[in-house]
């Protein structure tokens, strides 16, 4: 079986992306910074993304092009299938994603301060604390004087949430010409960008420029407690945002927009990954933006659709239980039940239970590299209900022959929590894929 480089992915899909969703056009950066701050002010950003009504496909010949370069190579009618169905995917998952934006506003970035704590975000200590501190991390004399901590916003659309809180955490370098491999990694339901702090400085000290955001209703773009839970209820009563899963994603489009022309990254070697909600965000997100070069959610993979059916809907339901309470009253119910479960996915996250769901928007990160980490005893993702998801995907990817860019582990006996093992396979399937170079801290 041959393995996909990442060096190699961009040339595939990058155009994809653009090609059948996207135009290109000249964008000048914005960078609202203090008078003392340099560091951003020299990012030139050369594209910004346009939605387009054409609705081009990427063609095998790209796929064969890349295998060799200098000689063209048949292609499987397996091959130009999954490719046409992708295609069509990521093309009806954007369109759903832009119908409920608020309006766009041009791409800008603004220095920020680090965050302060806020009462509502304050986590006490937890496992997941000390089981992210035990990912591999290069032993540097002198770390945390070499570790550079950059806060921005970008400014995304209009509104409360459109502005996106983003931590980068890297080494600082003596060589200004390197660029950079980069890892995105996003929170789970009610926590925050600086919770992943461990992971991020593990990965920092290994080469990456490693970054970490608040998701929608999170963090700093929390105003109390019940900020998420507001959001969920108001989006089953007015169908106006997509709280759950999906306006984060967007936010995570635009992510892609300002790392892939940032001086100090390979736009090519871009990774993403999360946990629980984190864990679908890295997923849609991957599946929706190819500029995303590998992708390895974190206990977050599930069936919707399986779960309504086998009636093993309970435990995420639970998650956010507060928004199918109100369903259930609003459709004059006495309990929660299977309907109810649907109209709300269907309200708040639509075609999440449907056309959008794991079996129909995971095959769409093929080829590239893909690592689904799971608990083998997970409620909230029951293994049985993705048995057929993995077969499914697993053939896609021989079918492009590269079955080695995919893997999907069950953790035997581990339930809805991560653990040291999925800690230390996340960080070997990066290091494996996106290969950081030997970093020179700057002295």
């Amino acid at each position: 079986m041959k393995l996909i480089p990442a060096r190699f992915l961009r040339s595939l899909h990058v155009p994809t992306l653009f090609d059948h969703t996207f135009h290109l056009e000249p964008l000048t950066a914005t960078v609202l910074s203090p008078p003392h701050n340099t560091t951003l002010k020299t990012l030139v950003y050369k594209y910004e993304t346009r939605a387009t009504q054409g609705n081009r496909t990427i063609t095998a010949q790209t796929l064969a092009h890349m295998e060799s370069p200098n000689q063209e190579t048949e292609t499987k009618m397996e091959e130009k299938e999954a490719i046409k169905i992708t295609n069509e995917f990521r093309s009806e998952f954007l369109e759903m994603l832009r119908k409920r934006r608020t309006t766009q506003v041009p791409l800008t970035v603004e220095i920020a301060k680090p965050a302060a704590d806020s009462w509502y975000q304050i986590s006490p200590p937890s496992i997941d604390e000390e089981i992210m501190k035990s990912c591999p991390k290069k032993d540097i004399e002198n770390f945390k004087d070499l570790l550079q901590e950059e806060n921005l916003y970008l400014n995304i659309e209009e509104g409360d949430q459109g502005k996106l809180p983003v931590l980068i955490l890297s080494l600082k370098e003596n060589d200004k010409e390197i660029k950079r491999p980069t890892v995105v990694f996003l929170h789970s339901t009610n926590k925050y960008k600086e919770f992943l702090r461990p992971l991020l400085e593990a990965y920092a000290s290994r080469g990456y420029i490693a970054i970490s955001v608040d998701s929608r209703y999170h963090g700093e773009r929390a105003k109390s407690a019940t900020t998420y839970r507001d959001a969920l209820i108001s989006a089953w009563k007015t169908g106006d945002t997509m709280p759950f899963i999906y306006d984060t994603v967007w936010d995570l489009i635009k992510l892609a927009d300002y790392l892939t022309q940032r001086e100090d990254i390979d736009p090519s070697r871009i990774g993403i990954t999360g946990i629980s909600l984190g864990g679908m965000h890295a997923w849609f997100a991957g599946a929706a933006d190819t500029r995303y070069a590998v992708v390895a959610p974190l206990i977050g993979v599930q069936g919707f659709r399986w779960a309504i059916d086998n009636d093993r809907w309970h435990e995420r339901v639970d998650s956010i239980k507060p928004v199918f309470e109100v369903a259930r009253d609003d459709l004059g119910k006495s309990a929660i039940d299977k309907d109810v479960v649907e109209k709300v996915w269907d309200r708040i996250a639509p075609g999440l239970a449907s056309q959008f769901d794991s079996p129909y928007s995971i095959p769409s990160i093929a080829p590239r590299p893909l690592l689904i980490l799971n608990g083998a005893e997970d409620p909230r993702c029951p293994l049985v209900g993705l048995e057929n998801l993995r077969l499914k995907v697993s053939q896609i990817y021989a079918e492009f022959q590269c079955s080695e860019n995919f893997k999907f582990i069950a953790e035997p006996e581990i339930g809805h929590q991560i653990t040291k093992f999925q800690v230390k396979e996340l960080s070997d399937w990066f290091d494996k894929f996106l290969k950081p170079q030997q970093v020179e801290p700057k002295l």
